[in-house]
């Protein structure tokens, strides 16, 4: 099994069903004007929840070599199959950085992390991570990717790419393309049929023509059921 179904089959077991979804409820016309300010993401912000957007927005965490060594780790993590792209091409490294400035606290770990790396790459190659080949890169990612195997000395590298991994596993199974990775499907509407034909022969049941003309006709699976004065299905 390889890395990217192991961190596919964690998440479609704990994936909430939550996801981000349209009011259901209506706010009166002055509220709707006076407190509530529609983002391109379309739903409801106040005007410091915009202006705080707006800030996260237009501040830059990363330095270009951090977002370059970024984008190397999170495909690293989820690399691109015949299934779906990669992880950058999900648009990780943004969620990424947007968290950093979202949880500061965050932001010393990653920062150090990172730094750390660079140092392991040049202690053992003598070159900047960003420029190891893959067999070199994944010579230094093997030693924090397994925490239970991992030295003492490696300890910062491990606490370090755990939340890399963790970050990375978030933001990728929270776009369309990880969603659609996982083959989640929510609530999706379906077309029940009736109790499959093998299983009724096995227990020795049928259905009755009234049940299978007013139950279980598929053209008429949208109408709405009425009953008469007795209770019986009209």
């Amino acid at each position: 099994m390889d890395r990217r179904e192991n961190l596919r089959l964690l998440l479609s077991g704990s994936l909430a069903t939550g996801f981000i979804l349209t009011a259901g409820c209506n706010l009166p016309e002055n509220a709707k004007e006076e407190n509530v300010a529609i983002t391109t993401y379309n739903y409801g912000r106040t005007p410091e929840e915009v202006l705080h957007d707006q800030k996260m927005e237009n501040d830059v965490f990363f330095t270009e070599r951090e977002r370059k060594m970024v984008e190397i780790l999170v495909d690293i993590i989820i690399p691109k199959d015949e299934k779906s792209g990669s992880a950058t091409d999900a648009g990780v490294p943004d969620f990424i950085e947007f968290m950093m400035k979202d949880y500061p606290n965050f932001q010393l770990t990653m920062r150090g992390g990172l730094q750390w790396l660079e140092s392991m790459s040049l202690k053992q190659y003598n070159q900047s991570f960003t420029d190891l080949n893959e067999q070199q890169r994944m010579g230094i990612i093997d030693e924090i990717a397994w925490p239970d195997k991992a030295t003492q000395e490696m300890a910062y590298g491990v606490r370090f790419f755990n939340l890399m991994r963790n970050l990375t596993c978030t933001g990728f199974f929270t776009t369309e393309m990880g969603i659609k990775d996982l083959d989640y499907q929510g609530n999706t509407p379906n077309q029940w049929d009736g109790v499959p034909q093998e299983v009724l022969d096995k227990y020795g049941l049928s259905y009755d023509e009234r049940t299978l003309e007013i139950c279980l006709n598929v053209k008429d699976q949208h109408k709405i059921a009425q009953w008469d004065e007795e209770g019986n299905l009209i």
